[in-house]
């Protein structure tokens, strides 16, 4: 959101802190959060590809006390993962975009889905996860010709 601008600070953690800001592809939610740019993460399992329809999950996360929902209320589904832990998983109900994923009740943290992040360019990944899971071709991705434009 224009406003809302990717400001960095030191926490009292002495961590990064960024104001972000982000929406769903159609708009109807719209969210803020401060995060720890060097906190991104890949997760390869086979619940995240098969949820976001690709062949892994970015995520950020955020404390609760640093998230806001400016817009909307997005819809829930509660995923049990191989580990019996159950999550929150949060999306549009019009366009369907995830945003977020959580603990079932009181969540004190959400994992914010990169793609919906106005500020996302500023981030690099630091960490992947459940790589058993992924893709053969994904680290052979910059070998694959590509253009800047369909």
């Amino acid at each position: 959101m224009a406003g809302y601008d990717a400001v960095q600070q030191q926490s009292n953690h002495g961590m990064r802190q960024m104001k972000i800001d982000g929406h769903c592809h159609c708009g109807e939610i719209a969210f803020a959060a401060e995060v720890d740019p060097d906190a991104l993460s890949i997760c390869h399992c086979t619940d995240c590809q098969t949820l976001t329809g690709s062949a892994f999950r970015i995520n950020i996360p955020t404390a609760a006390e640093d998230f806001v929902l400016l817009r909307g209320t997005p819809k829930t589904y509660v995923k049990t993962a191989e580990s019996g832990n159950q999550r929150r998983h949060a999306f549009c109900g019009n366009c369907g975009t995830p945003i977020y994923a959580c603990a079932v009740d009181n969540p004190t943290s959400y994992a914010l889905r990169v793609g919906t992040i106005t500020q996302r360019a500023a981030f690099r990944p630091r960490r992947q996860s459940w790589r058993r899971s992924a893709l053969n071709w994904v680290d052979a991705l910059a070998t694959v010709p590509a253009s800047e434009k369909g």
